[in-house]
C-alpha cells in the first residue's frame, strides 16, 4: 500500500513542496530515501516513541519513505508530523481521505507535542499559490500566519490533534480575526534628545527620501541616541512590507517573528567584530544576514571604521540594488536588503578632533589612515555625512521641548506622499533615494542659478558622478519636505552641505 503526504522545505526566501510517499512491504525494517539530513533521518526514533506515547502502533513491517523531489536535499525536522501521518495512514490507523488537499509542518516531542518551525509564512504561501485547501501548523506559529487570507490555516498543539482533524472529528480551532495587531509605538523618541537641530533636520530629509546617513563627531556626542530613534520617524509597514519582513525574520528563526505579523520597522545594530557573512547572509544552505534582517528598516553600523575592511565592501551591491545574492555549488538565492543605511564614526582616532574641550592627540596622518578604512566607492553610496558636535551643558541641562517624533513624521509622511504621487499611480514606488538616472532628469530639473551652484561645487571638490546624483536626490528630498515642485539652489546648497568629507572636512 502506497500513501502520499505533503509537506516543504525552504529554498532562500521561497519554499518548495515535497511529496512524501510512504510504501508498506514485507519484512521489518525503516528506509528514508530522498536526500535527508541527520535531522529528517532522526524523525524515525522521534515518531516511534510519539505513537508509543500517544497509544499509537508503529507498524512492524518495512517501511520505506520516498521524499520527493530525491535531487533537492531535505532539512531539518519540520519532516516528523507529515511522516508519521503517512505512517498511521498506510498501516489502516488513519483514514488516507483528506491527505491531498492539505500540507503539514511539524516538529514531533516524543510525547507528542508539536514544536514550533522556520519560516511557516514562506511555506504557507507557497501552500496557497500552489492550491492547497489547507496547512496544518504548530499552534505556536499561528500568530505569524492567521492573517494570510485565502488558505485554511489549522493551528495544532499535538499528534492527536492532527488526527481528530484528518478523521472530521470535533476539533476546535481558535477563530481567525481579520485585523492586524496592533502597532507597537516605539518608545524612542526625539523629543528626548536635546539641541542637535542640525542632526535632527538631516535625519528627517534621510527618512523622508530614504537616504543613508553617515554622522561624524565624539565620543558621547549623541550619534547612537539619534539613529536609535530613526525608526520613529519612518511610515509604518504597509501589509505587503510586513509579510516579507516577517518572512524574512521567521526564516532566520527569530522569536519576535512567532508574536504575529512584524508591525515595527526593524533596526539592526551588529557589532563591528562581525563577519561579513553574518552580515550579508550565507552558509552551505544560505540563510539571511543582517542587512537582510534589516529590510524595510535601518541598519546601523557604530564605529564604522572599525568594521573589517572586506565586510564594509560587500554592503556595495545591496546599498545599490536593495538585495543580496547569494550562491553556493548546490544552490543560488537572492535576500532583500532594501534598508536604510544609518553609520557613525568619531572624526579621528582618538575621537576629539572636533571637540573645542579636548585636545586631539592624533597626527595628520592617523586621521587619513582612520579615515582611508572607508573606501571611496563605499562613502559615495552614503548620501549624507553629518557632523554631530558635542552638546554644551547649558543646553544638556535644558527644559526646553523639543520636537516630538510624531511631528517630524507628520512632515515626512507629506514627503513621501510627495514621491508617490510622482509615480503617478504605480504598484512600485520609487523613493528619492532610489531614482534612476532617467528619473532624476525627470524630476531633478534645475533652474539656471541652482544649476550654476552645483557646477561650481562639483568642479571645486572633484566630486564623482556618484556623488553628484545623490545631491540631487537629497535636494529633491529636501524639495519635497517644503512643498516646492522645482529643487532651488537653497536646496542644493543645503544637500552640499551634507557632503562634509567631500569638502575635506
Amino acid at each position: 500500500m502506497l500513501v502520499k503526504t505533503y509537506s516543504s522545505t525552504l529554498y532562500g526566501l521561497s519554499a518548495i513542496t515535497i511529496t512524501i510517499e510512504v510504501y508498506l512491504g514485507k519484512g521489518i525494517n525503516f528506509f528514508l530515501v530522498g536526500l535527508p539530513d541527520n535531522a529528517v533521518k532522526e524523525s524515525h526514533q522521534r515518531i516511534k516513541a510519539a505513537f508509543k506515547n500517544n497509544d499509537l502502533k508503529f507498524p512492524g513491517r518495512e517501511i520505506t519513505i520516498n521524499m520527493a523531489p530525491a535531487d533537492l536535499k531535505k532539512e531539518g525536522s519540520v519532516f516528523d508530523l507529515p511522516i508519521a501521518i503517512g505512517i498511521l495512514a498506510v498501516s489502516n490507523q488513519l483514514s488516507a481521505q483528506h491527505l491531498s488537499e492539505y500540507l503539514l509542518i511539524g516538529e514531533l516531542s516524543l510525547d507528542g507535542t508539536i514544536q514550533p518551525c522556520k519560516g511557516l509564512l514562506s511555506r504557507t504561501i507557497q501552500a496557497k499559490k500552489e492550491g492547497f485547501k489547507g496547512i496544518i501548523v504548530p499552534a505556536s506559529n499561528y500568530e505569524e500566519v492567521r492573517q494570510l487570507q485565502g488558505i485554511n490555516i489549522i493551528p495544532v498543539q499535538s499528534l492527536k490533534d492532527v488526527i481528530s482533524f484528518l478523521q472530521n472529528k470535533e476539533y476546535s480551532i481558535p477563530k481567525q480575526d481579520s485585523n492586524r495587531q496592533k502597532k507597537i509605538t516605539n518608545s524612542e523618541d526625539f523629543e528626548d534628545v536635546q539641541g542637535q537641530t542640525h542632526a535632527k533636520r538631516a535625519f528627517e530629509i534621510a527618512a523622508a527620501g530614504g537616504h543613508n546617513l553617515l554622522l561624524i563627531g565624539p565620543p558621547g556626542a549623541g550619534k547612537s541616541m539619534l539613529a536609535k530613534r530613526m525608526p520613529s520617524i519612518l511610515p509604518p509597514l504597509s501589509l505587503n512590507e510586513s509579510i516579507e519582513t516577517t518572512s524574512i525574520h521567521s526564516i532566520a528563526f527569530r522569536q519576535g517573528a512567532l508574536q504575529g505579523l512584524i508591525q515595527d520597522r526593524p533596526f539592526r545594530a551588529p557589532h563591528h567584530t562581525i563577519s561579513d557573512v553574518a552580515l550579508v547572509g550565507g552558509g552551505t544552505t544560505p540563510k539571511p544576514g543582517e542587512i537582510s534582517m534589516a529590510h524595510n528598516g535601518v541598519l546601523f553600523l557604530d564605529e564604522l571604521p572599525e568594521f573589517k575592511r572586506n565586510t564594509l565592501e560587500v554592503l556595495r551591491q545591496p546599498l545599490e540594488e536593495g538585495a543580496v545574492s547569494i550562491s553556493r555549488a548546490n544552490m543560488a538565492t537572492d535576500f532583500p536588503a532594501n534598508f536604510t543605511l544609518i553609520a557613525a564614526m568619531n572624526p579621528c582616532p582618538c575621537g576629539y578632533a572636533t571637540n573645542p574641550n579636548k585636545s586631539c592627540e592624533c597626527s595628520s596622518y592617523a586621521v587619513q589612515r582612520y579615515r582611508s578604512k572607508i573606501s571611496g566607492p563605499l562613502l559615495d553610496r552614503i548620501d549624507m555625512h553629518v557632523h554631530v558636535s558635542s552638546i554644551p551643558l547649558n543646553e544638556l541641562q535644558s527644559k526646553r521641548k523639543q520636537e516630538s517624533s510624531y511631528e517630524i513624521k507628520k512632515r515626512v509622511l507629506i514627503a513621501r506622499k510627495v514621491q508617490e504621487n510622482r509615480c503617478d499611480g504605480s504598484a512600485n514606488i520609487v523613493w528619492n533615494s532610489n531614482l534612476s538616472p532617467p528619473q532624476i532628469n525627470r524630476f531633478c530639473n534645475l533652474p539656471k542659478d541652482a544649476r550654476h551652484l552645483l557646477e561650481n561645487a562639483m568642479n571645486k571638490l572633484n566630486l564623482s558622478a556618484r556623488s553628484y546624483h545623490r545631491i540631487l536626490k537629497v535636494s529633491r528630498t529636501i524639495a519635497d519636505l517644503e512643498g516646492s515642485p522645482s529643487i532651488l539652489s537653497n536646496h542644493i546648497a543645503e544637500a552640499l552641505h551634507y557632503r562634509c568629507l567631500d569638502r575635506g572636512n
